[in-house]
């Protein structure tokens, strides 16, 4: 196509933008295999969409031989979107000039799994896979997962886990496998020979014993991974994993297609190149790599390989040059964008002293340098506070200050390391009047309105579910207390003979059961207990075990039962049906309508917000089923990092989101709590394979040459091991430092505490907020509070207000009770009326319900502090509870597995 720019300058002039030497340099490079090393904020994006309009408008290439991937549906709309203007204010396309017979073409830009999915369409035929082949939902995945799991004969004496968390190691095996294209067989041969080489070792600790253990569990699981991958051939199903795998597969086997796509795309660019795991590389470098010296840019930065955790390797762009060699021969080009636009660089500056060791780490990363004039702009503030809750109070006062004096709140993020405090910092920044919005599925799950959802349905799905329901117990509905709450562990354990602990209970036996797996359907189960008080009398003092349970906890465990039992017989209905369902029951969402104002509308925001979550993930398979749902939530709750794809919304809110969802995000202000030892950075890393069946041996992976493994089957090579694992977890914490450090454009706040909530050891600051001293000490910021180490004798006063006289189960909210009952009243009221013209409402002439001053009754001295709490039982529901059809016996529980 004919030529419309001849020199650089004219596409800034063009453009608008004054690019640096260095995005001058990547932009104008020769049509040839180059790797852009892009430091935060540095304008990687403006880069690629200025490139594509250089080819463009120079004629080397047309629009539509233009290649664009990256990682999300967003990020390849925004690139899209600046590819587009970008070619049209340079005057290389016209939109308003349509020929009917030459329509102007654009560039070809989507995410990975796009792009992979439009290769097996095109060409799966190659590889005998059918056109007609569905790509899965998160839903119908583990949908899917779960019937597989349940039709699989078995025994799996190895899998003992809760059944949610086997669907998630279901598939997380199964992503492992295809991520590293490793075929199950070749894991179960792995393992076999690592189960019969640890049969002559000498298992001499915990860490060792953990091997044959989480072998044998990988094993079964893959077994398990192989009939998940018959039942969605028989479906004609595809998830993300297998279309990155089978992708692979045809790049690797079929050396025509490449010759194809690379005459479609004359030039490629790829986004985030860190990121991408092994498959995606090799099925990349199949297609446009492999010494064809074609012009493939890739664009990515290694301080910010954060996804390491998900499959990610750092380590396809440090070998890129390698992997795309020129025609002849040659390593392909590396280029480096060092000049942050984004951030003051007295930011930068504290940024590039935690990324020295990153720098030295991979080539061809330059510490990043301020835009000309901000060298002296940034600032950041540090806190050290004695306890956790004067660090969030210091926290939220600061963010308050900044909104009361003009500072938007949209402009200001709160980014953590793991989402364990959001409950406290939204509730402290609500009660400050700043609005504020939790993004991402794991930090909604951590909210008291969703936790106790999500508690409820733990419970019905499964009945070993103890924590769940022991938050059940003490909530503020039930509120059982200490004794009755310890009597009710008693007697589930009462009713499994074989978990009584005696005194021939010997450490070898305890080893044996260890090693053999416990039956699920032999673990002590709370709801077990609490199914007995719907057979048992409950007028009495005592049972026929002896317990002496309260008058009062006798009644609610019955009820509890009750209500638990007729909600599990609507768990084969459609997810939004039994949610609503558990919503309804349970009174929640009148609870969050009694709630004072502010914190209501949050909560119902919060409330809103998961429901939505669970709408989308139903979405894609109208029978989706809790079981399926909590396997999914499972998975995002534990990771906390991004899993899901919510992004901070529009409004102007706080937003409070892990570091890890922050990538790619910036803001004026970013505040970031919890930098205390062992938290951030944090001290617990990746799940390790030598204990965990779910995780892939490192042997197997695609890029075993990064990570350390175990060189001899002793306390020795194992201690080895694992002191490599945290040397390696040291070096991903400082890149999520990294990130998170550079998130800001003009303020950072950074802030931690000696004692935590409930800790009798200190904690104090960690090596960033060491860092963030040091910068600050040196005249680069301001230092708000710096609390001496407490001494050698000091106690966490925490701890003290905990063992505080306190009545537990806490009192009502008063505020919350009083609406409650003022709601009760006029329900009541208006039944009355209607009672002059109908039949009357026995609840409307019951005077304990209504009349009575002291309704419920006040607690017996002897007994814990308790208050029903409960609605008057003529409105305690919204809608009919469907009835048990006559003469059909239906169980209290779902049924065990016997895995």
């Amino acid at each position: 196509m004919p030529a419309r720019i001849t020199d650089p300058e004219q596409l800034k002039e063009l453009l608008g933008i004054p690019f640096t030497p260095e995005q001058t340099a990547c932009i104008t490079a020769p049509p040839a295999p180059q790797v852009i090393v892009a430091g935060a904020g540095s304008g990687k994006t403006t880069v690629m969409a200025a490139r594509v309009v250089w080819l463009v408008g120079t004629g080397q290439v047309a629009p539509e031989q233009v290649l664009g991937l990256t990682f999300t549906n967003k990020a390849a709309g925004e690139l899209a979107e600046r590819v587009r203007k970008a070619l049209i204010r340079a005057g290389v396309t016209d939109p308003d000039v349509i020929d009917p017979d030459n329509p102007p073409g654009e560039p070809v830009i989507s995410t990975y799994h796009a792009f992979a999915g439009r290769l097996l369409t095109d060409h799966g035929l190659r590889i005998g896979l059918e056109p007609t082949s569905r790509l899965l939902a998160d839903a119908t995945r583990y949908q899917l997962a779960a019937r597989v799991l349940r039709e699989s004969p078995g025994p799996y004496p190895a899998l003992t886990r809760s059944f949610p968390d086997l669907v998630g190691d279901l598939l997380t095996l199964d992503s492992e496998l295809s991520e590293h294209l490793v075929r199950p067989e070749e894991l179960r041969t792995h393992d076999a020979g690592l189960l019969h080489a640890l049969e002559s070792a000498r298992l001499t600790n915990n860490d060792l014993r953990k091997v044959p253990e989480a072998a044998a569990a990988r094993r079964e699981l893959a077994e398990l991974v192989v009939r998940y991958r018959a039942a969605k051939r028989e479906r004609d199903l595809l998830d993300f994993g297998d279309q990155i795998a089978l992708s692979a597969t045809l790049a690797r086997t079929r050396p025509e297609v490449g010759d194809i796509l690379r005459d479609e795309f004359r030039v490629v660019l790829l986004d985030e190149y860190q990121d991408t795991s092994v498959a995606q590389r090799v099925l990349l470098a199949g297609l446009f790599g492999a010494g064809t010296g074609h012009p493939v840019t890739a664009v990515g930065d290694p301080c910010q390989a954060i996804y390491g955790w998900r499959g990610a390797s750092v380590a396809n762009l440090d070998d890129f040059p390698e992997h795309f060699a020129q025609a002849d021969g040659r390593p392909a080009a590396r280029q480096s964008l060092s000049e942050n636009r984004r951030s003051g660089g007295r930011l930068l500056d504290l940024a590039n002293g935690l990324a020295e060791p990153l720098r030295a780490m991979h080539a061809g990363v330059e510490a990043l340098r301020p835009a000309p004039g901000a060298e002296h702009d940034g600032v950041v503030r540090c806190a050290l506070l004695p306890t956790h809750a004067e660090e969030i109070d210091w926290l939220a006062d600061s963010l308050a200050h900044l909104v009361r004096t003009g500072k938007a709140p949209g402009e200001i993020a709160v980014l953590c390391r793991t989402a364990s405090d959001f409950a406290e910092i939204q509730g402290a920044l609500v009660a400050r009047d700043i609005p504020v919005e939790v993004v991402g599925l794991s930090g909604l799950l951590h909210l008291p309105e969703v936790a106790d959802l999500v508690a409820v349905c733990e419970v019905l799905q499964d009945p070993g579910a103890n924590a769940s329901l022991v938050r059940l117990l003490t909530g503020p509905r039930w509120r059982i207390g200490p004794r009755d709450l310890a009597l009710l562990g008693r007697r589930a354990r009462l009713l499994v003979s074989h978990a009584r602990v005696g005194a021939d209970d010997d450490a070898d036996r305890r080893l044996a059961a260890a090693v053999e797996g416990v039956d699920p359907a032999e673990v002590i189960s709370l709801a077990d207990a609490l199914d007995t008080f719907l057979e048992l009398p409950v007028d009495t003092g005592r049972d026929d075990d002896g317990l002496p349970f309260s008058p009062d906890a006798r009644v609610r465990f019955a009820r509890l039962a009750a209500e638990l039992r007729d909600l599990r017989r609507s768990l084969a209905d459609p997810l939004m049906d039994v949610l609503h369902r558990v919503l309804a029951v349970t009174g929640l969402e009148v609870e969050l309508s009694a709630s004072p104002h502010a914190l209501a509308a949050r909560r119902r925001e919060t409330l809103a917000n998961f429901l939505d979550v669970a709408a989308s993930f139903a979405a894609g398979d109208g029978e989706a089923t809790l079981l399926a749902f909590l396997g999914f939530l499972r998975t995002a709750a534990q990771y906390e990092k991004g899993l899901d794809n919510a992004l901070p919304g529009g409004e102007n809110t706080v937003k409070v989101l892990t570091a890890h969802k922050s990538k790619g995000l910036e803001w004026d202000v970013v505040a970031v709590p919890g930098l205390v030892t062992g938290t951030f950075p944090s001290t617990q890393g990746r799940e390790k394979w030598t204990a965990q069946g779910k995780v892939l041996p490192h042997a197997l992976r695609g890029d075993a040459d990064t990570l350390p493994d175990v060189d001899t089957w002793d306390a020795k090579g194992i201690k080895a091991f694992h002191e490599a694992m945290k040397d390696h977890q040291r070096t991903e914490e400082l890149r999520l430092g990294y990130v998170t450090f550079t998130r800001p454009r003009s303020l950072l706040l950074g802030s931690g505490h000696w004692w935590g909530p409930s800790q009798k050891r200190p904690r104090g600051p960690s090596d960033f907020l060491h860092a963030l001293y040091d910068h600050c000490a040196a005249g680069h910021g301001e230092i708000e509070a710096w609390a001496d180490e407490p001494a050698e004798d000091e106690e966490n006063p925490a701890l003290h207000e905990a063992a505080a006289d306190h009545a537990w189960p806490l009192p009502l909210d008063d505020t919350a009770l009083a609406r409650r009952r003022a709601a009760a009243e006029t329900v009541l009221a208006h039944l009355e009326r209607m009672a002059s013209h109908q039949e009357p409402h026995p609840a409307a002439h019951d005077p304990s319900s209504r009349d009575d001053p002291e309704w419920p009754p006040p607690p017996d001295d002897d007994e814990p502090a308790f208050d029903d709490g409960f609605p008057p039982e003529g409105i305690r529901r919204r809608r009919p509870v469907r009835r048990r059809p006559a003469g059909v016996a239906t169980p209290g529980r779902p049924g065990r597995t016997g895995r």
